[in-house]
């Protein structure tokens, strides 16, 4: 079994988001068509993942609001 490097572990999903985010900034400036699709999807997915872990959750116990 390959073990992951603790490098990937920490820093993957934030580069990727990373990359899909500025991906989606230059194709919004410099492209059209196909570009504005892949620039809705490439600054909307970021979003949607912050909106995600923002998002207030409730515990199953308390039905208080826990933190993260």
């Amino acid at each position: 079994m390959k073990k992951t490097s603790p490098f990937w572990s920490l820093w993957g999903w934030p580069i990727a988001m990373a990359v899909l985010s500025a991906t989606g900034l230059v194709t919004a400036l410099v492209s059209d068509a196909w570009g504005d699709w892949w620039s809705w999807v490439g600054l909307g997915v970021p979003v949607a993942v912050m909106g995600w872990f923002a998002w207030p959750r409730r515990s199953a116990g308390t039905g208080a609001a826990t933190p993260h």
